[in-house]
């Protein structure tokens, strides 16, 4: 990737500045890259605070699991490494995500054998649909209605552009990748064996 484009923030921060990426963080974290690359812009930084915690809150009524991988695929999606590292490194095992399943929502498919759960590949086919078309057809709507009704779908439907928003910035911006945070090379798809095929 190029060199960042947008310099984040450093320490020390202006008073304003400190009280609003404490704000975006748990308790005793230092911030991330990200927030300290749009806390260049302390309006912006302010008004999507409030959204950002209701995407990750309890008021969204995709389980925290659900929302991981709302959140995960998108990312891969959209090719954003950054972010995609950041959610797996917090939250991945958090959320009982396995290495299959982690790497599926990197590089594979809702068809892979690591998804049992029929609502789970539901979700991955709403975003990949999302991503490619901007849309779902009339066959994948009737489906995500009638497995998470108007409200869930409403939260879908904003949580996966959320976080395309949200890559968006981070590529563009060239954001550095985060110490410690996985790579999509760490979870590559294992190569088949032609013999064995």
């Amino acid at each position: 990737m190029d060199p960042t484009r947008i310099t984040p923030l450093d320490p020390p921060y202006d008073p304003a500045v400190a009280e609003e990426l404490e704000a975006m963080m748990p308790p005793g974290v230092p911030p991330i890259l990200l927030f300290r690359t749009f806390a260049n812009k302390l309006p912006m930084t302010r008004a999507m605070r409030g959204w950002g915690a209701y995407e990750l809150g309890r008021e969204l009524s995709l389980s925290m699991r659900e929302r991981e991988i709302v959140i995960d695929r998108t990312c891969a999606r959209c090719g954003c490494e950054y972010e995609w590292g950041v959610h797996t490194a917090f939250f991945a095992a958090r959320v009982g995500l396995t290495a299959e399943q982690v790497t599926s929502l990197a590089h594979g498919s809702a068809d892979d054998a690591c998804w049992d759960a029929a609502r789970e590949r539901l979700l991955i086919r709403t975003v990949d649909a999302l991503h490619d078309h901007a849309d779902l057809d009339d066959e994948l709507a009737i489906e995500v209605l009638a497995e998470l009704g108007d409200d869930t779908m409403l939260d879908l439907l904003m949580l996966c552009g959320w976080y395309h928003a949200i890559s968006f910035t981070a590529n563009g911006a060239r954001v550095a990748h985060e110490p410690g945070a996985p790579r999509f090379t760490d979870v590559a798809m294992p190569v088949r064996d032609a013999r064995r095929a």
